[in-house]
């Protein structure tokens, strides 16, 4: 086998997302009903997609919004080393001036290059990058999965791509996600590097309707 085949998806939504709430790796959410209806319009897309293997986070939220694939029987594990970042002692607090320029302040500091600042009693992005690595040396190191589907999060797909394409983790904020995006990449084993295809694919929601309590 010469190339890997890497459907990579953020989450669908929570209420946190739709509350504009911080959840990291510390909050468990449960996909809400938008949510839900995002993870089926991608399935309804995806499912002739001959899938190999399913790789999600440890939260639930990842593993609901491939639900429809596991359900048909395809393989799938859960890695911790795939969450998403922890946001620390802020979590799930409804979102304030001071909370909010906390993060508006510490995102800044990432990009200027200030990537070992931790999120109070959380994680910096070089932590976050130190336990994705070993998780996609696992994937690589089974060419025989031909073509996967990764689910993960927002902050944590930003970090995974900046290490796929060897950049520096101060630029991952050009990586834009919308819950149920798509980002597709190919691997080659011969060159050993990654081709992206697709970025912030959200075609497959484009006729969800949306809800009158949206």
């Amino acid at each position: 086998m010469k190339n890997k085949s890497i459907y990579l998806i953020r989450h669908g939504e929570t209420d946190y997302n739709r509350n504009g709430v911080v959840q990291g790796s510390l909050i468990d959410a449960d996909l809400n009903s938008w949510g839900r209806a995002q993870a089926q319009a991608f399935f309804d897309a995806y499912q002739h997609v001959p899938f190999d293997k399913i790789y999600t986070s440890a939260l639930k939220r990842t593993q609901q919004s491939v639900q429809g694939f596991i359900d048909m029987g395809i393989p799938y594990e859960s890695h911790a080393g795939l969450n998403e970042i922890s946001w620390g002692n802020r979590e799930g607090r409804t979102p304030n001036t001071m909370d909010n320029d906390y993060y508006r302040n510490l995102v800044l500091a990432w990009r200027n290059g200030d990537v070992d600042l931790p999120a109070e009693e959380g994680e910096s992005p070089v932590q976050v990058r130190e336990r994705q690595i070993p998780v996609i040396d696992l994937i690589l190191s089974r060419p025989e999965e031909r073509t996967v589907l990764i689910a993960m999060h927002g902050r944590a797909i930003r970090i995974l791509l900046t290490t796929l394409f060897d950049e520096p983790l101060s630029e991952m904020d050009r990586y834009e996600h919308s819950n149920l995006c798509l980002y597709k990449l190919t691997y080659s084993y011969v060159e050993k590097r990654f081709t992206l295809e697709l970025s912030n694919d959200i075609t497959h929601l484009l006729t969800l309707e949306i809800p009158n309590n949206f």
